[in-house]
């Protein structure tokens, strides 16, 4: 009889990835035209190919086990949050003693400990924190996110790497794909996301329902339930307490002042239920999640990422829906792409006269009827034209400002920048990137044709 310690020992290399191997070694009717059979792809996918995790809790944490040990020895998380109590029943990667440190460095050491040879890097830091340079070195990002403005800013971070040509056809080079996960209890997405062949995320936002969002009258005179108070304090009480000062769902002790608040205003009606956890919820409109929902998800996400990368099968086009609230219900549904989307588009057309400057072309963008970017930081092919922030490089940059953008452009008729700054999105003030095509007026032939003009 075998020893216990034998029974719990972990598969040797060989039968670990034998399966894989397998699958990367046969041709096959639904492979890639560039797909090419070798019993060491394994080996060279896990060598070249880096991936960029966004996101490590319930669903990141799923991800990264999963492409782990999909062969992906190259890879990178990135998570702002730290680890509280109430992450413990789902996000398996996490223990007791973890809480209160980093979710991506104990999500990176715990994968790293279990898969031999893996090597991921944590960033523990928001993802507007990161260079726009810092997402080019990925060949692709799998996003596990809870958050509708994350998403938007991420896919318009990977839609900015993409460039066309005169014809407007996509250059495969600057073609950096996404694979985009979503849990909400029993239900849950997967999507495939290559920029300029299928729709971005921006193309069908329209899939995401609105928040739910209560009269205000309600709030302040008859409030009903835990949630009413949660947002009386969050909506009215903050602004009254706290005028001038933004809150942000980030700050632990706003948060923390938000339930305090709540709870005094529960009492006062009556109303039972308010924890710090639905304050949570309800100011940052957490949605509640499954274990078993995200590893199915996690799942599918993972093998859409490997198929894109490895080109082993057809991937799915592009939406993969899941309900397991009564059975098993999956469905692939194929969306079209907006041939005007603002993100993943050829760009917004902006026409200038050669002596415009920066600091006029910046005003246009706060102008523009389909734009509205204020506090705009400027970059073209890498180079910063003019950030706004850190005040280190505000200062750099701010002899820019009066410089005419034919001349930091090195005087072509036409070229390509990105914009980041504040842009409105479903009523709220996010972080925004967008590409934006600038011709110059009466300076050669420009074949920047599109309906987007200034």
């Amino acid at each position: 009889m075998a020893s216990p310690d034998a029974e719990q020992a972990a598969p040797t290399e060989p039968a670990r990835w034998r399966d894989l191997d397998m699958l990367l070694s046969r041709p096959g009717n639904l492979v890639a035209a560039s797909f090419d059979p070798s019993p060491t792809l394994r080996d060279l996918l896990g060598s070249l190919v880096e991936v960029l995790v966004v996101g490590a809790g319930g669903l990141g944490c799923e991800l990264l086990k999963d492409l782990a040990l999909s062969g992906f020895k190259k890879l990178h998380v990135i998570d702002m949050d730290t680890i509280d109590v109430s992450n413990l029943n789902r996000q398996f990667l996490f223990r007791v003693q973890d809480v209160g440190k980093s979710k991506a460095e104990v999500a990176a050491n715990r994968v790293m400990e279990r898969v031999s040879g893996v090597n991921i890097v944590p960033h523990f830091c928001r993802i507007e924190d990161k260079e726009i340079e810092f997402y080019s070195q990925f060949h692709i990002i799998v996003l596990g996110l809870d958050s509708i403005e994350a998403r938007s800013y991420i896919n318009s971070v990977a839609c900015g790497f993409l460039e066309y040509d005169s014809n407007d056809n996509p250059l495969e080079e600057t073609v950096k794909p996404m694979v985009d996960g979503g849990t909400e209890g029993f239900k849950g997405h997967a999507r495939v996301i290559i920029p300029g062949t299928t729709p971005c995320f921006e193309c069908n936002i329209w899939l995401f329902p609105p928040q739910v969002k209560f009269p205000l009258c309600t709030l302040a005179e008859t409030p009903r339930t835990a949630a009413h108070c949660i947002e009386y304090a969050h909506l009215i009480k903050w602004d009254e307490v706290h005028p001038g000062k933004p809150f942000d769902a980030d700050d632990a002790e706003h948060m923390q002042w938000i339930y305090s608040e709540a709870l005094k205003r529960a009492e006062l009606f009556g109303i039972s239920g308010v924890t710090y956890s639905l304050t949570q919820g309800v100011v940052k409109n957490i949605i509640p999640a499954i274990a078993s929902t995200n590893a199915i998800i996690s799942a599918a996400c993972a093998l859409e990422a490997f198929k894109l990368i490895s080109g082993c099968s057809k991937n799915v086009s592009n939406y993969l829906t899941y309900n397991g609230l009564e059975g098993t219900h999956i469905k692939v549904t194929e969306f079209v792409r907006d041939k005007d989307c603002l993100v993943c588009g050829p760009g917004t057309l902006i026409e200038l006269d050669t002596s415009s400057t920066l600091a006029e072309f910046i005003k246009m963008l706060e102008e523009h009827p389909k734009l509205r970017i204020s506090k705009a930081s400027v970059t073209h092919e890498g180079n910063n034209l003019y950030m706004q922030s850190p005040e280190v490089l505000e200062q750099m940059t701010r002899p820019n400002l009066s410089l005419p953008m034919f001349e930091l452009l090195k005087e072509v008729p036409y070229a390509t920048v990105h914009a980041t700054g504040m842009a409105e999105n479903n009523g709220k003030k996010v972080s925004s990137l967008r590409k934006l095509r600038v011709a110059f007026k009466g300076v050669g032939a420009s074949k920047m044709d599109t309906a987007e003009s200034s």
